[in-house]
């Protein structure tokens, strides 16, 4: 289908293969500015024609209406099932939080009307940092694995922003019952704290996604949202960084795009993108990489400006609806 050069990288032990630039759909959702269901078609589209081969989507993202344009735009473009991977999430909804077995045995099937699909490729419990540990042990995972015998998912992943949780959950589960976790903002140019967490997650065979490259924001030339959790010093240096590349005439988050691609133990970067153009400069970055095209030199002096700042997180993710 595809005509890129773009690598496709193995998921822990799930024998899926997922693109290296994986489709974060949350814009679809309208979550940033509204999205017609034209432009969500033929940013999909181009996704496919690009070598993307990963959608990742939520309940969540847009009060379900991530779900439904995704669902639309890939039935519209009509590419086989078996030649695409889709994972959506449960236990956070616009209502709030909830994990318990029963919401989450009905999130699946809501999830699949909405995506208009048989079943989902990764299901995964989204921001647990929000719900109770043990029951995600004890409760969720154990619903989860009845709809992975039922056909309706193939594969259980978990996703959140403090990278403890991941051990917590991961120590007290049968070795094998959590195939993937998502983690956001913890590989990037100023926050590299996942690479600590790799080698046990290539110990227990969890395959690795890791979102946001740009630190939701920080590592752009408009700047992160009024609402992002970051610290002000945090900011600043990132708004120094983007400053710096600017003058050179080089865009921060290709760069940023390209140090997070640059791991191949993760396997998949996943990145927001609600048109054509985010979708080809996403893809660009990756094809440039891989021939070898990295600004090293821009690289090194951005590292030296987030040097006071390195891997400076906040507590949890966020509540923002």
């Amino acid at each position: 289908m595809s005509n890129s050069a773009l690598e496709l990288r193995q998921l822990g032990n799930t024998g899926l293969k997922l693109s290296s630039v994986g489709f974060g759909a949350s814009p679809l959702g309208s979550v940033f500015g509204p999205v017609s269901d034209e432009e969500a078609i033929a940013t999909v589209r181009e996704a496919f024609r690009l070598g993307i081969n990963f959608f990742d989507t939520s309940p969540f993202y847009g009060g379900t209406l991530s779900e439904k344009v995704l669902g639309k735009a890939l039935k519209a473009v009509g590419v086989p099932r078996n030649e695409y991977i889709v994972s959506t999430k449960c236990g956070r909804y616009k209502e709030g939080f909830d994990f318990s077995a029963s919401r989450v045995t009905k999130s699946i099937d809501e999830s699949l009307e909405r995506l208009q699909m048989e079943y989902v490729d990764i299901f995964q419990c989204h921001d647990i940092e929000f719900g109770s540990l043990d029951q995600i042990v004890n409760e969720t995972i154990p619903a989860l694995l009845k709809l992975k015998e039922a056909g309706k998912i193939r594969f259980i992943g978990i996703t959140g922003l403090p990278l403890e949780i991941f051990t917590y959950v991961l120590d007290r589960v049968p070795l094998g019952t959590v195939d993937v976790i998502l983690s956001y903002c913890h590989y990037s140019i100023n926050d590299t704290t996942l690479v600590d967490l790799l080698p046990y997650l290539i110990s227990k065979g969890v395959g690795v996604i890791s979102a946001s490259p740009l630190a939701m924001g920080l590592l752009t030339e408009s700047g992160p949202p009024e609402w992002h959790p970051a610290s002000p010093e945090l900011k600043a240096a990132c708004q120094s960084a983007a400053a710096f590349c600017k003058n050179k005439g080089k865009d921060i988050s290709k760069l940023a795009m390209q140090y997070s691609l640059c791991n191949k133990e993760i396997s998949t970067i996943l990145v927001g993108m609600k048109s054509v153009e985010q979708v080809q400069l996403n893809v660009l970055a990756a094809t440039e990489l891989a021939r070898g095209e990295k600004d090293d030199e821009t690289l090194a002096e951005v590292e030296k400006i987030l040097k006071p700042v390195k891997n400076q997180t906040w507590p949890s993710g966020i509540q923002q609806s």
